[in-house]
């Protein structure tokens, strides 16, 4: 029998979904050198891959934390049929298993040894007092807090420090080695043009991103199994495993409601700007309405409707996991249904310009089909702005989450996302002495994640978008100005 039951939630087969299209994609565009031209430009920008490196750790948490199962329970007989725990756990629980399973009783500080708030406890003469209790597992392993806590922290500190600085050279050398073996240089070699900034990729700000999170992480490892570094909240549960939960979450909500929003986006606005008429009417007035419903309420009036759903039907789920996850699907497609009138509207303008071209003109003199020329012709004209819409709006819905589980409409309160840890955080807020962490930690890592998806969708941005790239004079670009101009020069004075 296995040990575990692997458990597959509505969620994660759009996950999957959604990795496998990536890699299709990308498999695509490498056979095509006009497709990775502009993904080239992306590469070298600087901030582009400062924040892709950051969201590509980020997004391999929210993969990790995709793998679902549920647990064996116990001992059992060989002839016995299996029995599973109730509760779905990830990959990333096992990973994080000292931050999962360690908690306390209520608030502790980061980095505490105590509570948070005095208790009355009894003394070994029988009298109570008023202190603060030990943790359970905060500094546990401390014989004398007071005494031993500075050089504790410090000693695990220092060694989660030299294992990052070890990390970050052994991944250093590794891309030494590879681009030497490339290039076929030396390796030496190879560490001089990353640092004096003579590769096409801007490595050095790779490496340096690189050397900045291995610098965080691994502190935060070495300190994380002996200590709260983030503190816990009300129950008791680790912040910054609650912090690093969030994230799948909120990749969730970036991600899959673009799939929901993005077929409605590119089918109605190209047939709006492509047939005219009755149709371009009918678009116009469908999109114009929704837009002038409030989309708060529209959205809790959505969310309110799944919810007597869950409970009518209580016998489509079994766990509390799954209720959960049906209601953070439904959030997705209700985002993404009233949030692709904007990129509809793009989309209907720029083709209104494409079809008025020689080329497709000529396409209908020939007798082409509508079908073919949207999509040989129009379709592909139009993906620039659909790419820059999808990396932009991604932020957004991250944003967009966090709002609405804060007024008490989007996701299910047992899931874990940073709405959440901001809708549980405002009592705290108000409480003496106040408890500030939660919302702390959560402010700090969905800025991180908002923050690198905006620095590569304005990589992204600058990339695809012709009227920027027509602005805009690479050094390479100037060099070429540069070297025409001189040789027009030479022939004058011939």
């Amino acid at each position: 029998m296995m040990p575990f039951l692997p458990v597959v939630l509505f969620t994660d087969w759009l996950v999957y979904l959604l990795v496998a299209v990536i890699a299709a994609v990308a498999w695509h565009v490498r056979r095509h050198e006009h497709l990775v031209a502009p993904w080239r430009r992306v590469v070298r920008s600087k901030s582009g891959m400062v924040g892709l490196v950051v969201l590509a750790v980020l997004v391999v948490i929210g993969l990790l934390d995709s793998l679902h199962y549920r647990p064996r329970l116990g001992v059992q007989q060989a002839d016995a049929k299996a029995a599973y725990a109730v509760d779905v756990l990830s990959v990333f629980d096992v990973l994080s298993e000292p931050l999962r399973a360690r908690r306390e009783k209520t608030y502790s500080a980061p980095l505490a040894t105590e509570l948070y708030a005095k208790e009355t406890i009894e003394l070994s003469d029988g009298g109570q007092a008023r202190e603060y209790p030990r943790l359970q597992y905060g500094g546990a392993h401390l014989q004398n807090p007071q005494e031993d806590f500075v050089a504790d922290v410090a000693k695990h500190a220092l060694t989660g420090v030299a294992s990052g600085l070890f990390g970050w050279l052994a991944l250093t050398i590794v891309l030494c080695a590879s681009l030497a073996h490339r290039h076929q240089t030396r390796v030496g070699e190879s560490w001089r043009r990353i640092w004096c900034g003579e590769t096409e990729v801007p490595w050095a700000a790779i490496l340096l991103t690189s050397l900045a999170i291995l610098l965080i992480a691994g502190p935060a490892i070495a300190l994380g199994v002996k200590y709260h570094i983030l503190g816990t909240d009300k129950v008791g549960q680790d912040v910054l495993y609650l912090a690093l939960k969030s994230i799948r979450t909120g990749l969730v909500i970036g991600t899959l409601t673009t799939l929901v929003m993005l077929p409605f986006a590119i089918a109605l606005g190209i047939m709006a700007g492509y047939f005219g008429g009755w149709i371009d009417d009918i678009i116009q007035y469908l999109y114009t309405t929704l837009n002038s419903i409030p989309g708060v309420l529209l959205i809790a009036a959505a969310v309110l409707m799944t919810q007597v759903y869950i409970d009518t039907h209580p016998e489509m789920f079994t766990t509390t996991a799954q209720r959960a996850d049906f209601r953070l699907l439904f959030l997705c497609i209700i985002l993404g249904v009233t949030s692709w009138t904007s990129l509809c509207r793009l989309l209907r303008g720029e083709t209104l310009k494409l079809k008025e071209l020689e080329y497709i003109q000529a396409a209908h003199a020939f007798g082409v089909r509508h079908l073919r020329i949207v999509t040989r012709h129009v379709l592909p004209n139009v993906m620039h702005i659909v790419l820059i819409s999808v990396v932009m709006e991604f932020s957004g819905l991250v944003l967009a989450e966090a709002v609405l589980s804060y007024v008490g409409v989007g996701v299910d309160p047992s899931m874990i996302s940073f709405g959440t840890m901001i809708n549980n955080a405002r009592l705290e807020m108000a409480r003496e002495p106040m408890v500030w962490w939660s919302l702390a930690a959560a402010f700090i890592f969905m800025f991180a994640l908002v923050l690198s998806a905006n620095l590569f969708a304005d990589a992204v941005r600058d990339a695809f978008d012709p009227r920027i790239r027509s602005r805009t004079l690479t050094p390479a670009r100037l060099r070429e100005l540069a070297a025409g101009s001189g040789g027009r020069g030479a022939e004058r004075a011939a």
